[in-house]
């Protein structure tokens, strides 16, 4: 059983991914958001949570969660001594929780490289790095062909979790 921040929602995916890896079926129990989720993880209602790292922070902080692995495909910088899903023995499991900045398709190139390059350059700047870090995000920006790469990926992995699995977004 596993508190998700609703059907369909990253926390969802995480947990379908790992259904499907780890070749295991979880009881969904869905919610109204992440908060919900994780305050009735802590009050010991549902057993576990696949939350982002700014959503339990607090949490995990204070001693009311515990942390047992990252989803990413290696371990964080900012939770240095946090297993990785996949070094806890699900293989090739990595979920990234990504924000991008997208604009219509229609929005003439050069408007796009100056929008990423300000996004580049902001992303770069340490304090809005430790910041970042702080609440346990790790930017990672990547020029516009790269990004755009990775959204192509990103849809295909995910289109094949979703019809592997069966999950919907009701």
């Amino acid at each position: 059983m596993y508190a998700s921040a609703g059907s369909g929602t990253s926390t969802h995916l995480a947990a379908a991914l790992f259904e499907h890896l780890a070749q295991v079926k979880l009881v969904h129990v869905p919610y109204k958001g992440g908060g919900p989720a994780i305050v009735d993880v802590v009050a010991g209602q549902v057993p576990v949570t696949f939350g982002t790292a700014a959503s339990v922070s607090p949490q995990t902080k204070s001693g009311r969660l515990r942390a047992l692995a990252v989803t990413g495909g290696k371990r964080s910088a900012v939770l240095p001594d946090l297993p990785t899903i996949a070094e806890s023995g699900v293989p090739g499991y990595e979920m990234l929780n990504w924000l991008g900045l997208f604009a219509p398709a229609s929005t003439p190139r050069a408007i796009v490289e100056k929008l990423n390059d300000a996004v580049l350059r902001v992303a770069g700047l340490p304090e809005v790095r430790d910041r970042l870090n702080a609440a346990g995000a790790e930017p990672s920006p990547l020029p516009t062909e790269e990004f755009a790469a990775f959204v192509k990926t990103e849809i295909e992995k995910w289109g094949k979790v979703v019809a592997a699995t069966g999950m919907t977004a009701d």
